[in-house]
């Protein structure tokens, strides 16, 4: 059986004026001291594929224009709007106030493991992800509505940002597919 991969024009993609215009998904990004721009460029391109409402630069995340970002994100930064903030608490307890939940991607005595989580209709979310090493901020944690953890088997006791972030979109949009 012959499958032909579709060429780039082929796949009716829009362009980064359209994207902003298109109905929020009720779901933003919080990426918490972030330290590789490569990281941050990934959870852009992630983003835009799963139409992140926005993203949420905290701490020590690199910023667009960066060509480390640029190099992964493929111009997502430019589609996907995103701001800078100091401080990852200040910024949870400033959702919370206006009404989004905050959920964490992180192993924790409570967290909810991803293939139970459930999106309630007409909630908005705001997904925390954590550094590389040390994971979400304990304060962020603490403050956060609930946690979710991705079920492993190996050895390692984490995923990658990039690719949690990932998995964390899909399960969050498409639960059960």
């Amino acid at each position: 059986m012959s499958d032909r991969k579709l060429l780039n024009i082929e796949l009716g993609r829009i362009k980064a004026d359209q994207y902003r215009e298109l109905p929020p998904s009720g779901i933003v990004l919080v990426l918490d001291n972030i330290r590789s721009a490569h990281n941050v460029g990934s959870a852009f391109r992630t983003g835009d594929a799963f139409k992140v409402d926005k993203v949420w630069l905290c701490g020590i995340c690199a910023t667009p224009p960066s060509a480390e970002i640029h190099k992964v994100a493929l111009g997502a930064e430019q589609s996907v709007p995103w701001e800078h903030v100091a401080d990852t608490l200040e910024l949870v307890r400033r959702l919370q106030a206006e009404g989004w939940t905050v959920v964490c991607a992180e192993q924790t005595e409570h967290a909810v493991s991803l293939e139970r989580f459930r999106r309630e209709p007409g909630r908005r979310y705001a997904v925390v992800f954590g550094n590389e090493v040390d994971g979400v901020r304990q304060d962020v944690v603490d403050a956060a509505d609930l946690s979710v953890e991705i079920p492993q088997s190996g050895t390692k006791h984490s995923l990658n940002v990039s690719v949690s972030v990932g998995i964390v979109l899909w399960q969050i949009l498409f639960p059960g597919a």
